[in-house]
């Protein structure tokens, strides 16, 4: 089993976190060593260790269910219910299966809730590789969850008008499709801190990238191409997903470990 790791170097003490390092103060030549000092720094480097593991479990659970939860809303609950260019029928359909089309906002807003959970744990997980990257890939995410929070009120607006159901199902899709850029922009950011951080394999950093791309290309395609129907990250979206996945069953194994002499590292299970 292979270990990625971030080695402690034997010279000047430190431990390594991507980019950011916690220093261990090495003692003067004839010094009696403070054994007290340098374990309280061990403790320290093993509770960030463990505050990674913590919030790497959380952020997979969180995109896991939201991936459930938006194929549930949007694709069962909302989607299912349209009919393009057919107003009457689609307000036809909703009153039909009004029950379906309200727990199908109900997703919607809990995926946005996720959405802040998510960035909350994902700015955790890679603070020590940079706290401000880490910080500036969250604030894009809440924002993107504030856009989205946005878009589905227009669908709770389609309850009470089933006459103008599918102009306000338009303007969701419209506000949504606005959002991912942000969210795109996000994930340009954490693939990044990924590629970095030495404990995120750097094939996860590269399919959210591609993931991020995919998101701005959809966007900016529908934007300048009228009529466009650009879908490209139903398939690069698939490298968040297996980012996700990995978070929930391998990243959960990122631990202190002993290397063999006495070096601390940071490893993630492959």
């Amino acid at each position: 089993m292979k270990t990625t790791t971030l080695n402690r170097p034997t010279g000047p003490t430190t431990a390594s976190l991507g980019t950011g390092t916690m220093s261990v103060a090495r003692h003067d030549l004839g010094s009696p060593p403070d054994h007290a000092g340098r374990g309280g720094e061990i403790d320290r480097f093993a509770e960030t260790v463990q505050s990674i593991r913590q919030a790497s479990t959380i952020a997979g659970v969180g995109l896991v269910a939201m991936s459930v939860l938006s194929a549930f809303g949007y694709l069962v609950a909302v989607k299912s219910l349209v009919v393009p260019a057919n107003a009457a029928r689609t307000a036809k359909d909703i009153a039909d299966h009004e029950g379906q089309f309200r727990f199908g906002i109900l997703s919607l807003y809990l995926v946005a809730a996720l959405d802040v959970v998510v960035a909350w744990a994902l700015h955790r997980m890679f603070e020590p590789v940079s706290d401000a990257l880490s910080r500036l890939a969250a604030w894009l995410r809440v924002a993107y969850a504030a856009v989205f929070v946005v878009a589905v009120s227009q669908l709770v607006g389609a309850l009470g008008l089933h006459t103008h159901a599918l102009r306000h199902i338009n303007t969701f899709t419209n506000i949504w499709d606005a959002g991912l850029v942000l969210l795109g922009l996000n994930l340009f950011v954490l693939a990044h801190l990924a590629y970095r951080s030495g404990y995120v394999p750097k094939l996860l950093g590269v399919l959210l990238a591609i993931a991020g791309f995919g998101y701005v290309f959809d966007t900016v395609v529908r934007v300048l191409v009228r009529g466009s129907s650009s879908d490209v990250s139903a398939i690069t979206g698939m490298g968040e997903f297996v980012f996700a996945l990995w978070l929930v069953i391998r990243g959960r194994r990122i631990a202190l470990c002993d290397s063999g002499s006495h070096d601390n590292s940071i490893g993630a299970s492959r």
